[in-house]
């Protein structure tokens, strides 16, 4: 049995998707829905059970002698997010109260990180998971600094030989794009917010560029397609003898011009893009560039490739935001 967290968000539903795909056992999903279509992200799927946050560990204890491995993709991710007690509560304390129970139950532990714990990008983006490395981050946003914390409690309590996991990572998730991610609203990937005005025949929108060093449109993110995310959850899941802290981007950074180019493209149109001021209140906490390190995943024995961002880009809007049904 594998319990997600977060399993009806983004890339949590994802990950459930892939898990019925391969066969891999039963899933239970943890998520919260209320109102709206988030549930449409998991509408597809064969669930064991779903639950609230509230009752997570009770079914925990209830079954634990079937939890393969928990996958905790749960999180509060909005990056706007200004409730520092509500970060802690939710992606520090849950955090490492489940960690905790599957040190107690030898049960295996992969949880979302992200790349917003490198703030702006001064100390590189090299997934160094020890307690020296991960010091030099600063994060920019309560969003990032809540999951940055909880990589420096993993990290310390791995130098200090406490007990653990019987496999144990985090995943410090880049710029994710793909299906299922429609709930997110305003932090939606750019090609999901690009689309609709591509196909009504209007120009894509994206931030004006405040640093003389990048060019409007030409500010710089590591672009990665979900599924890509998914394949190393998966290979993760397969090789039980992995664990540790590492990226989870492509190692190539793209810029906003070049996405939205690829939107344009994959529905047979000519590109068009106005530029706007960036909102004053997050541009002096604005990421130029972010590229991840990937060089500790692939030393750890990941092989497979990364999606192109244009074929990343024509799969996710001819597959999924082009067709009736969006929906993984």
């Amino acid at each position: 049995m594998f319990v997600v967290t977060g399993g009806a968000g983004f890339i949590g539903s994802n990950i459930v998707a892939a898990l019925e795909e391969r066969g891999l056992g039963k899933v239970v999903v943890c998520d919260i829905l209320r109102g709206g279509d988030k549930w449409r992200n998991i509408a597809k799927r064969e669930l064991a059970d779903f639950l609230a946050p509230g009752n997570l560990f009770d079914y925990l204890e209830d079954n634990r002698s079937n939890v393969e491995a928990v996958i905790h993709m749960g999180a509060i991710s909005a990056t706007t997010e200004t409730d520092a007690d509500l970060m802690v509560a939710t992606n520090f304390k849950l955090s490492l109260r489940l960690w905790k129970w599957c040190t107690g139950h030898q049960v295996r532990f992969i949880y979302a990180s992200s790349a917003a714990t490198y703030g702006d990008g001064d100390q590189g983006f090299d997934d160094d998971a020890s307690c020296e490395g991960l010091a030099g981050l600063r994060p920019l946003n309560a969003y990032g600094w809540s999951k940055h914390v909880f990589d420096r409690r993993v990290a310390r309590m791995v130098a200090d030989g406490d007990a653990r996991p019987p496999q144990w990572a985090g995943l410090k998730f880049f710029n994710v794009y793909g299906p299922n991610e429609y709930h997110k609203g305003g932090q939606m990937s750019v090609v999901a917010q690009i689309h609709p005005r591509a196909v009504a025949g209007e120009p894509a929108r994206l931030f004006e560029s405040h640093d003389p060093n990048y060019a409007h449109g030409g500010q710089l993110r590591d672009f990665i397609w979900v599924d890509d995310c998914v394949d190393i959850v998966m290979w993760l899941l397969g090789d039980g003898s992995v664990s540790g802290i590492y990226n989870c981007g492509t190692g190539r950074a793209r810029s906003f011009a070049d996405l939205a180019t690829a939107v344009f493209r994959a529905l047979g149109k000519e590109p068009a893009i106005d530029y706007v001021p960036t909102p004053a209140p997050i541009r002096d906490k604005y990421q130029y560039f972010t590229e991840a390190s990937m060089a500790r995943l692939r030393a750890a024995g990941y092989r497979a490739d990364f999606t192109a961002l244009e074929d990343g880009v024509a799969r996710y809007v001819q597959d999924y935001l082009s067709t009736p049904d969006p929906y993984r």
